[in-house]
């Protein structure tokens, strides 16, 4: 089956297919199933649900994901393309009936049911958007008369302009972050950087003026004697009390009080159950992830494919970032949570969908022609669409 000399879809994905890169997704999976057994059992108890809860929801949710994540991963880059625009779509128009029919939740309407099941739009928005936006941004870098950026951007602002009604800032400025790394790579003058830059401040000055739980969360950050940072100030005990080594599974008791030990914090959980060690070890996979992508994206010649690959591999570290930077207390609470760690269905199979066109954009020989069940292991000209 995996035979190089058998010329099949899965032996060509498997030569083809960045394999420490699949393993590194996959062992990120794992952890996070790992932490759910230290994390989530005292959340379910503050619910009163069955300690078990939160653990076999998590297993079930990563039982999902990596079959999404493998199924991507075998398309080409044009069926991946074709993938992203009808998620994109449909994750759109979700995002903007999350407004009508969505579920309120701490003044936010950020869900909606769908098919019987609850759905975040917008951690499906961000992937899609990734690799589309990629799309239009090479095709107008190569011929001059497609408004390739100026379609892009529209696509963004209708983005932004659901999510800032929602409102969910974290989520908005993810997106942001997504179209100023597309405008990055595709070759910017340093002016037109600055000047981002300075719009970038000038949008947070805003934020702060127009949304009441934004600034609460600023004013609550600069002083915290003015805020509720409960739970800020237990995860950073918990991160605190773990040491180097930790205090051993299930042996933490700061953890036990975090509301969101489960999700957004479930880092500063596993640093106290397991040490600043594990922690530095799930960093390094993490930077390991992200810096081996880009590496692959480089080597693609699909100017599309690189343009995708690298903004999708720049979206999952600056999530991550976040999330990070929220349990180190670095910057204020954003609700973002760490891709493939944290708790949460949608999120997980989202970062499952991103993460699989991110390794079906950096295989060493992308063939259109296995979906069309010609000969495999020839490299076919790059159409002007690629």
């Amino acid at each position: 089956m995996f035979a190089r000399e058998r010329k099949t879809p899965i032996a060509e994905w498997w030569w083809t297919i960045d394999k420490s890169l699949l393993m590194a997704l996959i062992l990120l999976l794992m952890v996070g199933v790992l932490l759910s057994f230290a994390a989530s059992p005292p959340v379910a108890e503050r619910l009163g649900l069955n300690e078990w809860h939160f653990i076999i929801r998590q297993a079930m949710f990563a039982s999902l994901a990596l079959p999404v994540l493998i199924a991507t991963s075998f398309l080409p880059h044009r069926p991946a393309r074709f993938a992203a625009l009808a998620v994109l779509v449909g994750s759109v128009v979700l995002l903007w009936a999350t407004l009508r029919f969505g579920t309120e939740v701490k003044g936010a309407r950020r869900w909606i049911s769908f098919l019987g099941q609850t759905v975040q739009p917008s951690e499906f928005v961000k992937p899609a958007y990734a690799v589309i936006g990629a799309w239009l941004f090479a095709e107008s870098m190569k011929l001059k008369n497609v408004p390739g950026r100026l379609m892009a951007t529209g696509i963004m602002f209708l983005i932004v302009g659901a999510l800032l009604l929602q409102p969910d800032i974290g989520q908005t400025a993810l997106v942001l972050a997504t179209w100023g790394a597309l405008l990055f790579l595709s070759g910017i003058s340093w002016i037109v950087i600055a000047g981002l830059g300075v719009g970038a401040i000038g949008l947070m000055f805003g934020a702060y003026m127009f949304f009441p739980h934004f600034a609460k969360r600023i004013d609550g950050f600069i002083n915290s004697e003015d805020g509720n940072t409960y739970q800020v100030e237990k995860a950073l005990a918990s991160l605190r009390e773990g040491g180097w080594f930790g205090r051993g599974p299930g042996e933490s008791l700061a953890k036990k009080v975090i509301p969101d030990a489960h999700a957004d914090y479930v880092f500063s959980a596993a640093a106290g159950e397991f040490g600043i060690l594990f922690c530095l070890c799930l960093v390094a996979l993490i930077g390991y992830i992200v810096v081996r992508a880009l590496i692959g994206a480089q080597q693609q010649s699909s100017l599309f494919a690189r343009l995708a690959a690298s903004t999708l591999a720049i979206q999952f570290g600056m999530q991550c970032a976040i999330n990070l930077a929220v349990n180190l207390n670095l910057i204020p609470p954003k609700g973002m949570t760490l891709p493939f760690v944290s708790y949460g269905g949608t999120s997980m199979l989202a970062v499952a969908f991103g993460m699989g066109l991110m390794l079906a954009l950096t295989r060493k020989k992308p063939e259109e022609r296995i979906a069309t069940g010609l000969p495999a292991y020839r490299t076919p000209m790059l159409s002007p669409a690629e």
